[in-house]
């Protein structure tokens, strides 16, 4: 049995810190399945190289230049750096969006906690997504409700955190099109990477809407949560100037610029990281439709989301996992608008995933 800090669970809207909940020396013995990112990358050569040059990195001020480390990030990308801006975390460049540039923002729940977090009660709405429809998102009545409510700007997260609903680029194209009288659409993509074989991101179109700003975060789809990297693309000098200007001069550390100086190099590895990725969570979205008491949604995340239909909680189950299994999944219920019997799981390997439903099996069966 593991001893767990409970208290930590109602002091945060995220998922407590496994650390923080256990501590250092039984952590490791835990596999995190709220941990929502690429377990394959970076790579072991690169963790290597970081640490062969940290005695270096944390004796010199990061880069003055934030083109610098944009120009390495856009060329895996293949767009231009100077429609980039990085941040130290996605959440960085969320807050300075949500102060900056929104006025009044249409936003469904549930959702990642940050965009309603950052946003004051008299410039947010919010827009319930319903429990019977598993909370899946209807673009063209979101538009609806956002125009009939006179709002200037509407936040779509694809695919969706935290049901794993992707919209596809066609879906994408015309809500933005409908939408291109107001004056400003978020669209956070950060598990686009993990849709398909072929990433069908807005990326590479995005020049088509002048009031567009993509966000996405690097913790996901790179593996390096503990960097705190993100970034913003948009065409607009509007948006791209204010999110400029409220930026410190170093945001961003010495060791998250050289680890993102290793991004074009390791590219190819970073392309098979993501479809080994891939495999893995259809595996796990399979295996989890297959478990009896579950409803599993169908994902275009690297995670996938279900239901608890047994009675049981999503407290309830979690803490079971966590405490007979060692293993920690997230439970949803503390987030805005979603009921009290939702788990949410990210991949983390096939043989921890098996490892995950097997135990999903034993607690549920037993209950």
């Amino acid at each position: 049995m593991i001893a767990i800090n409970e208290t930590l669970f109602d002091e945060t809207t995220h998922s407590p810190s496994l650390i923080d909940l256990v501590g250092y020396a039984q952590a490791h013995k835990i596999v995190d399945f709220c941990f929502i990112a690429n377990p394959y990358y970076p790579t072991e050569a690169m963790v290597a190289e970081l640490a062969r040059n940290l005695p270096e990195l944390i004796r010199h001020y990061p880069s003055s230049n934030p083109l610098v480390s944009a120009r390495h990030l856009a060329a895996v990308l293949h767009v231009e750096p100077a429609h980039l801006i990085i941040g130290n975390g996605a959440t960085e460049l969320i807050t300075e969006l949500c102060h900056r540039l929104v006025s009044t923002l249409g936003v469904p729940i549930p959702t990642f906690g940050e965009y309603i977090e950052k946003v004051d009660a008299a410039r947010l709405r919010l827009y319930p997504l319903q429990v019977a429809e598993n909370y899946q998102l209807d673009l063209k009545a979101y538009l609806t409700w956002v125009h009939r409510e006179g709002l200037h700007s509407a936040l779509v997260i694809n695919p969706h955190n935290p049901t794993g609903q992707l919209f596809t680029l066609p879906e994408m194209h015309a809500f933005l099109t409908d939408a291109r009288d107001l004056d400003l659409v978020i669209v956070d993509e950060s598990f686009i990477d993990f849709a398909s074989e072929e990433i069908p991101s807005l990326l590479h179109t995005a020049d088509q809407y002048e009031n567009l700003v993509l966000v996405r975060s690097m913790s996901k789809h790179c593996g390096v949560p503990g960097l705190r990297l993100g970034y913003c693309y948009s065409r607009s000098e509007r948006i791209l100037g204010q999110l400029r200007d409220s930026l410190p001069t170093w945001n961003l550390n010495t060791l998250a610029e050289f680890y993102l100086s290793l991004l074009p190099s390791t590219d190819a590895d970073y392309q098979a990281s993501r479809l080994r990725v891939l495999q893995d969570v259809r595996w796990l979205s399979t295996a989890l439709a297959q478990v009896a008491g579950v409803t599993a949604y169908p994902t275009g995340a690297n995670f996938v989301c279900f239901r608890v239909d047994t009675g049981m909680t999503a407290r309830q189950l979690q803490r079971r996992l966590l405490v007979e299994h060692g293993l920690y999944v997230r439970d949803c219920s503390n987030k805005a608008g979603m009921d009290r019997f939702h788990i949410r799981v990210a991949s983390q390997g096939r043989e921890n995933d098996q490892r995950l439903v097997a135990a999903l099996t034993q607690v549920l069966h037993a209950a």
